[in-house]
């Protein structure tokens, strides 16, 4: 059967995107992930994310990783499918509601001249686990955080050059720790301000992404939590791929960020 796709990325972290509502969604999305995923032999991405009709919001979104593992939220992918239904046409609407498998978000679209220049997410009320716990694997002892942003993040603030760090070493051994049984996305962070963060992410599934929005909301929760940010103030997390802002208000986590379409293809399953 062939497929119609959009590649598109938030500050670089790229996915494949599937309109899901005007067409019928892969049979296998799995095996479709992993193949179209790489970056040699495939369309290459962090993984495929389909856009499909909802019956509790205006839309629903399956995201898979690069893995082929089924991930229950993408604050990166969420903003890109913002800007896909306003855009290509599938709503008008510049508030629009998204069923994830961690909940329904809404999305603010900022538009001019029909264009989504950016989109702002309420990201949900995360969940606090271990603060400033440590954990020890083969390269040493961490001090970390924990924080469920309806996916599960290991936040560790270093004082060490996050841009010189050996990602892929320190990483796979974090996400798969026994203290994670569902595997955790890896955050190391140096703060620069108060305001101001730099973050390297260690995606479980997909390895080191070029930006991550729930993770750069978990490293926000987590550094209001540890008294390092204040709260109910943007924050400004700068990852590899550019900048997101961050405000934790207590409750809900907001996050505003740049979406952008890279080209559109069709391929096989």
């Amino acid at each position: 059967m062939k497929l119609q796709f959009t590649k598109m990325h938030g500050l670089g972290n790229d996915y494949i995107y599937f309109d899901c509502v005007r067409n019928p969604a892969p049979k296998d999305p799995e095996n479709l992930s992993v193949k179209l995923s790489d970056r040699h032999f495939g369309v290459g991405g962090d993984g495929i994310v389909l856009i499909m009709p909802s019956d509790k919001a205006d839309f629903r979104m399956r995201m898979f990783n690069a893995d082929g593992s089924e991930g229950a939220m993408c604050g990166n992918a969420s903003r890109c499918i913002a800007k896909y239904v306003y855009e290509r046409g599938l709503t008008a609407k510049t508030t629009v509601t998204l069923e994830t498998k961690s909940g329904i978000k809404t999305l603010e679209i900022n538009a001019h001249d029909g264009i989504a220049q950016s989109v702002t997410v309420d990201m949900g009320k995360p969940v606090v686990g271990a603060k400033a716990q440590p954990i020890t694997t083969e390269n040493g002892e961490y001090i970390y955080t924990f924080v469920d942003m309806g996916n599960p993040h290991c936040v560790i603030f270093t004082d060490k050059n996050t841009n010189e760090l050996e990602l892929e070493k320190l990483g796979k051994p974090l996400e798969s720790h026994e203290f994670f049984p569902d595997r955790a996305n890896v955050e190391f962070v140096n703060v620069l301000g108060k305001n101001d963060l730099r973050m390297r992410v260690w995606e479980r599934g997909s390895g080191e992404t070029l930006a991550c929005g729930t993770g750069a909301c978990a490293t926000v929760t987590a550094a209001v939590t540890n008294g390092i940010s204040p709260i109910n103030e943007d924050v400004n997390v700068h990852l590899r791929g550019g900048t997101l802002t961050i405000r934790y208000t207590g409750q809900h986590v907001l996050m505003t960020g740049p979406a952008a379409f890279v080209f559109d293809g069709t391929t096989e399953e």
